[in-house]
């Protein structure tokens, strides 16, 4: 870890605030079902990689200086070596004023020093301070909706502890420089506007780099967008990628090594664009095995989302050193290529990147809709069961604790760690998305999405949660302002005593009553679903549209019923559920019959429709056994003694005593 002298308490209170990762993780481990441990490694440390930007910025408020202007483009003009921790550079900025302009500022960590900054041939003068700003003098004021531009020329060795913005690292010997941004580290290593108000409309980003590495191996450059050229002069080269959608600095990336490159194809529908993978040469056979998932996993979010967002350039993989993955618009820079992984970040090319949360608050519009679409790509490809235990997984997980909310406040902004909380943005917003498409319905819920990520406002621009819950109230016509309060911004779980009691042979009613794990919801609506077991194990799936505590439901059945559950094949956030037959015991005593009485041949038992018979023990008037049997309600007593007999019913809810007299 190579930190600079006067951050070293901040490098202290990184190592700390690592073990308390550490430590949760291991206690979230425990509550993870086997089939959700398979993969869940991968997933979670996707979330430990999406906490390691600039601690030292996450500690700060955004910045409010940045607020003026709308960038437009940027030129980012990059030098480095791979086995070296230094980086030069010449951003070029476009940008229209929102206010008249007489300074205007871009954010750079203090550690990169600012060499000039030159506006139309003229050099400006500006001031870097040690809050991470760069404020620049403009010669005039620049007036409301005028368009200009200015170039900063910068240096340094960008912080590269392995948790911030920029690491200058190896793999198998070779030299390797990548970035990762979210949430707070883009200005690490370039100038730039980080907040979440405003996109960069179009890049170019050029990286130029020694031809080879000590051993005569290629370097070769990834960066957003398509490939434009690669240019050597003397002993280096340029690589130059162009990015024409709407981005955030958060999610402009490159990383650099001995890469080697293969494509897939994707057809999509005749404007085929390639998957490129860059992988290190080590696991390049074993990654040729494993990326081609990734154009079926497109294909499946296709339909059901729309086309792939960024379908004029390309989609890829670049392998780096992190572990786990990050999902930079265009190319997700992978830790390795499992498919739940690949899944993952893929997802965020819809949910992050085309539509990206408008503050660090909603965060869940990108890590809960990732997470979901890992679920779904367990579904179509694996099949119902394997979804369900995934389901599973997950309610585990978020139950593993009884508060916490999917959506930040102000204060939880401050820290990286909740930000990327596995419990709560990833986990608990998947299943928020899955309990909303059971209670909107298939058609509607993904019909809804749609509609949200093709909404004008939104599409290649931020969202905020209640932005995503006008799309789904528009779709469905049902106002969900209580199941957002619930679910969404309030914290914690339902649990669930359902009481019932069959009523009839062909009707069961049932009480549903619940308590909260969290005092900040009072109640939890939802649709609960409901299995009912028959005797002979008939079942029968209803859903109930529980919205008060107590509330009643009736079910037609065709069988007798022994059981039923609360949501068995978790549809829902919810633990601890539980079943009671409601019955009054001393009238089912009083209803359970044995004739004809007295007999000669043979009796009947009339049991009431809740109660199962188990084994009847006979005794005669001394206390011998003298016939048992079991699981029937007919039996044949014409080979014993005549005289009392003495009836021992044993059924499902208690043992009753009978007597007859046999002639």
């Amino acid at each position: 870890m190579e930190v600079v002298k006067r951050n070293k308490g901040i490098a202290q209170k990184i190592i700390l605030l690592l073990l308390c990762m550490m430590a949760n993780m291991i206690f979230a481990q425990k509550y993870v079902s086997k089939l959700d441990k398979a993969f869940k490694k991968d997933l979670e440390v996707i979330a430990e990689s999406e906490r390691k930007a600039a601690f030292k910025a996450s500690l700060s408020p955004v910045n409010l200086n940045t607020g003026n202007y709308d960038l437009k483009y940027h030129r980012i003009a990059l030098n480095l070596d791979p086995s070296t921790t230094t980086l030069s550079g010449v951003v070029t900025s476009y940008f229209t004023a929102k206010e008249n302009l007489s300074e205007i500022t871009f954010e750079l960590s203090d550690n990169m020093i600012v060499s000039q900054v030159v506006q139309r041939g003229v050099v400006l003068s500006f001031n870097q301070n040690s809050n991470d700003e760069v404020i620049i003098v403009l010669p005039v004021v620049q007036n409301v909706g005028v368009l200009d531009s200015l170039t900063i020329t910068y240096s340094g060795s960008p912080i590269s502890s392995g948790f911030g913005s920029y690491a200058a690292t190896t793999h198998n010997g070779n030299p390797i420089v990548w970035t990762l941004s979210e949430p707070y580290g883009a200005k690490g290593w370039w100038p730039c506007k980080q907040d979440l108000n405003d996109k960069i409309d179009s890049i170019d980003v050029f990286i130029t780099t020694p031809k080879f590495n000590a051993s005569s191996e290629e370097y070769i450059a990834v960066s957003n967008g398509l490939e434009q050229s690669q240019v050597t002069t003397g002993l280096n080269k340029t690589t130059h990628f162009k990015h024409k959608y709407p981005i955030p600095a958060y999610l402009i990336a490159f990383a650099v090594t001995n890469y080697g490159v293969y494509s897939h194809n994707v057809p999509n529908n005749g404007n085929s664009f390639d998957v490129v993978n860059y992988v290190y040469p080590e696991n390049l056979t074993t990654a040729q095995s494993q990326t081609g998932i990734t154009v079926d996993i497109i294909n499946l979010y296709s339909n059901l989302f729309g086309e792939y967002p960024f379908a004029n350039e390309k989609y890829g993989h670049a392998q780096f050193g992190w572990g786990g993955g990050m999902e930079h618009t265009t190319v997700s820079f992978m830790n390795n290529f499992n498919r739940d992984l690949i899944a993952h970040e893929l997802g965020h090319q819809w949910f992050g990147n085309k539509v990206t949360c408008g503050s660090w608050k909603d965060i869940w519009l990108n890590e809960g809709f990732a997470t979901y679409l890992s679920g779904l790509t367990i579904e179509n490809l694996d099949g119902g069961p394997q979804f369900k235990s995934w389901r599973e997984g997950k309610v585990s997980t978020i139950t593993s604790a009884t508060d916490g909310a999917v959506y930040l406040s102000d204060v939880d902004t401050t820290s990286v760690n909740r930000i990327f909380s596995w419990r709560l943005s990833y986990s608990k917003g998947a299943m928020v998305l899955h309990m909303l498409r059971k209670k909107l319905g298939d058609n509607v819920f993904f019909q809804a999405v749609r509609n949200y990520l093709s909404d004008n406002q939104l599409a290649y621009n931020y969202a905020v949660t209640e932005q995503f819950k006008v799309a789904l109230e528009t779709e469905s016509g049902l106002n969900l302002t209580e199941f957002f309060n619930d679910w969404v911004y309030k914290e914690g779980y339902p649990t669930y005593v359902a009481e019932w009691q069959q009523t009839s042979s062909t009707q069961i009613t049932v009480q549903l009553n619940q308590t909260q794990s969290d005092l900040s919801v009072g109640f939890f609506e939802a649709p609960v679903p409901i299995r009912i077991i028959g005797t002979g194990g008939q079942i029968l799936d209803v859903i109930y549209d529980n919205t008060t505590n107590g509330q009643q439901f009736a079910s037609s059945v065709t069988f007798p019923v022994a059981n039923i559950a609360v949501d068995p094949d978790y549809h829902l956030i919810s633990k601890n559920n539980s079943s009671i037959l409601n019955v009054n015991l001393e009238i089912l005593a009083k209803e359970l019959t044995v004739y004809p009485n007295p007999t000669q041949t043979t009796i009947h038992i009339n049991a009431p429709i809740n109660i199962q018979i188990k084994k009847v023990s006979i005794f005669n008037a001394l206390g011998q056994l003298v016939l048992e049997t079991e699981n029937t309600n007919t039996i044949d007593v014409s080979k014993l003694a005549t005289g009392l007999l003495l009836l021992n019913i044993e059924t499902n809810l208690e043992t009753y005593h009978k007597q007859i007299i046999k002639k």
